[in-house]
């Protein structure tokens, strides 16, 4: 650990405040930064395409399989069936013709998003601590253990409870205006529980790790609070793995180069 020329006296571990906002802030802008150099435009290629080829896998093999799945469950709905009578006797629509493609799109569709996000957290964002890391973050030394399996037990985790709570939730999207809360929610959560723990788990240690979770969980949520809003835009779906992982990439080294500074030991005391 680096003793700094001024040293603050904190403890380890002690309470201190996090970054706030103007960390979040100075995170985005760092990343916009990064997102324009060459390396990191290419890389933007890798999440890309495995989402739109997981896309087409599932609506090519998943599609026939979900709605037929879907219009049998729907035929047992009471409330379906009634507003779907209604319509049809006015002289309307029949509701389930429409119901099924838009739940069978908004089942398969996230799930390759979270396919996409998985493999930017556990492949892209190596080459982004690599890049962030030559340039901005030199002095932090990489004290990390075990990076590779913490990073996709995580993602795994974060996956399968997003994907389990997304189909779950999915009733609620009938009650205005949940259907965007629910969105925003799982979203800001994949974002921030997936991206925290891989944007420090090769530079901190186990302890570091908790020290600035808990420091910071504040501040994390609202990264991904943010990501999940610009990822209602459809063109954001291109860069928004890789730009995430800039964002998370630049908070948490900051936060753990600040947490280095801020922890010193008086050995002789």
């Amino acid at each position: 650990m680096t003793r700094p020329s001024s040293p603050v006296p904190v403890r380890l571990g002690a309470p201190a405040p996090s970054a706030g906002m103007a960390g979040v802030a100075r995170a985005f802008k760092r990343a916009a930064v990064s997102q324009c150099h060459p390396s990191m435009l290419f890389a933007v290629l890798l999440p890309f395409l495995i989402t739109l080829a997981g896309a087409i896998l599932l609506l090519w093999f998943g599609w026939t399989p979900l709605t037929d799945w879907l219009r049998q469950e729907a035929s047992q709905w009471s409330v379906i069936n009634s507003v779907d009578n209604w319509l049809i006797s006015v002289g309307l629509f029949s509701l389930k013709v429409y119901l099924v493609p838009v739940l069978a799109a908004a089942i398969l569709l996230p799930v390759s998003g979270i396919l996409g996000l998985a493999i930017a957290a556990v492949f892209v964002m190596p080459l982004v601590l690599r890049h962030v890391g030559a340039r901005e973050y030199k002095a932090v030394a990489h004290q990390g253990r075990h990076a590779t399996a913490v990073s996709v037990w995580n993602a795994l985790w974060v996956s399968v409870a997003f994907g389990v709570g997304w189909v779950l939730t999915l009733p609620l999207w009938l009650v205005p205006p949940m259907a965007l809360l629910l969105h925003i929610f799982w979203w800001a959560f994949a974002f921030s529980r997936m991206m925290r723990i891989d944007a420090i788990v090769e530079h901190a240690t186990p302890t570091e790790r908790r020290l600035l979770l808990g420091r910071h969980n504040l501040g994390f949520w609202s990264l991904g609070f943010i990501c999940a809003l610009i990822n209602l835009l459809p063109p954001a779906w291109v860069f928004l793995p890789v730009f995430s992982a800039l964002v998370f990439a630049h908070y948490g080294l900051d936060a753990l180069q600040r947490l280095r500074q801020e922890s010193v030991v008086d050995i002789e005391g």
